[in-house]
């Protein structure tokens, strides 16, 4: 399959191919499909599978094209973000990358990833959100709704911090777990009851002694750089997220108690750290389209840490 919006941003490259036979347009599918907030993924309910396409459009700092060299490490990060997660004593789920088609002539411009649905990860009994509705809002919002908002943000951690914290601390996988990546399950009275994470394009691994050097290996990255990575993608574009949306929905509730207690609880050294730095990173993706910059690169800018408490206790100015 292809994306449409795919076709038409590719149709002078693909010209040839359909004028010579090598491409043949075969209509629309015959089911549904849904398009996701990633634009470019679609959701086949009947088949309970995502399609993840290129798509030749730049949002935020990146084109959005299925590149050749991720491509060759997908099956790679999917097993060990997979790995990780199914080690993970908990209510915790990996949406697996089944694999990938495409045609040898435009591999990026025409690749399509098949991705896990989810029915065979979510808990019994559970409704699925995207993170990021969650923070933006919509009618029915369980966030809104939640008739004890510190419980309910209490159980949203537990759900969400631990999972990500044990990959990155047992496994030196990094998941990118901001808001478009995550999914959070909800009980029938809306309470967070199970976190599903996505996207192997995004997992980096720490490099260390037996770290693979293979050109389709995952990216290793410091100890330091991917743990950067993951208070970005985890803390900054996540729980801030979530955390400014309960306190405008729910006014009086402070939110960065709770979380200091979950970033503390496992005893990760860089996350009892984190709990008095002055900053955290923010990406610069602004930047980073202005300078050209690859669309894999990240550069940091220091953001004020609302959780920072001075080493006497006081939240920092």
């Amino acid at each position: 399959p292809a994306h449409p919006w795919q076709l038409d941003l590719a149709a002078r490259r693909l010209a040839p191919a359909f004028a010579d036979g090598r491409l043949l347009r075969l209509g629309t599918t015959t089911f549904d499909t849904w398009p996701t907030a990633a634009v470019r993924t679609l959701y086949a309910p009947g088949h309970d599978l995502f399609l993840k396409f290129s798509l030749d459009v730049r949002i935020t700092n990146d084109i959005r094209r299925l590149w050749r060299h991720d491509l060759r490490r997908r099956e790679r990060t999917d097993t060990a973000a997979r790995t990780a997660l199914a080690a993970f004593d908990g209510p915790a789920a990996w949406l697996g990358d089944r694999g990938h088609r495409t045609a040898a002539f435009a591999d990026e411009e025409l690749a399509v990833v098949v991705r896990d649905g989810l029915r065979g990860h979510l808990l019994p009994g559970t409704t699925p959100y995207l993170a990021a509705a969650l923070a933006e809002g919509f009618d029915g919002n369980p966030l809104a709704a939640a008739p004890d908002p510190a419980a309910w943000w209490e159980a949203y951690l537990s759900r969400v911090v631990p999972p990500a914290l044990a990959a990155y601390a047992r496994h030196g996988v990094v998941l990118e777990a901001h808001l478009q990546n995550t999914l959070v399950a909800m009980d029938t009275d809306g309470r967070p009851a199970q976190a599903l994470f996505r996207d192997a394009e995004g997992v980096k691994q720490l490099a260390g002694p037996g770290a693979a050097e293979e050109e389709d290996a995952p990216p290793a990255v410091s100890r330091e750089a991917g743990w950067e990575r993951l208070v970005y993608c985890l803390v900054v574009n996540h729980l801030l997220e979530i955390a400014a949306a309960l306190a405008d929905h729910h006014p009086g509730l402070d939110p960065w108690p709770a979380l200091r207690r979950e970033l503390a609880r496992p005893g990760l050294p860089e996350a009892t750290a984190l709990l008095t730095a002055p900053t955290l990173p923010g990406k610069t993706n602004l930047l980073l389209r202005w300078t050209g910059a690859d669309g894999a690169a990240a550069r940091y800018r220091p953001l004020p840490n609302p959780m920072a408490e001075t080493p006497g206790g006081d939240r920092s100015a």
